[in-house]
């Protein structure tokens, strides 16, 4: 089950938080972002260790993609993330690298990628 909390459509900037429960109610993901403007920014989508690999990470982001379109006017999205996380796994739902900031933390590198929003 998804619960979301929305901020107000006359808000410029309003939280867009979702959050997964499994059947026993125990936390399973989620993901914490806010719209601005056009734009959805998500700062964490995480899904905990036995629900990985069922799709509920897809799920939390086009959920976010639909709230941000529909309900708020969206336009696009964007989102940062390190190269050890899951890059790969944003590009195959559409998200672009537009940056890439090498070394940041050292060793690392960080990807900031963003998508454009259908609007139908």
């Amino acid at each position: 089950m998804l619960r979301a909390l929305r901020g107000t459509h006359a808000e410029r900037q309003a939280p867009l938080h979702i959050w997964a429960l499994d059947a026993t109610d125990d936390l399973a993901g989620g993901l914490v972002g806010h719209t601005w403007t056009t734009w959805l920014h998500v700062t964490y989508l995480w899904v905990g260790e036995r629900h990985r690999g069922t799709g509920l990470g897809s799920h939390l982001l086009a959920e976010a993609e639909r709230i941000a379109r529909a309900e708020r006017g969206c336009t696009a999205a964007r989102l940062e993330t390190w190269d050890f996380q899951a890059p790969g796994f944003y590009q195959r739902r559409g998200y672009e690298v537009v940056c890439t900031i090498p070394d940041y933390p050292p060793g690392i590198t960080e990807f900031t990628l963003t998508k454009r929003l259908r609007t139908n």
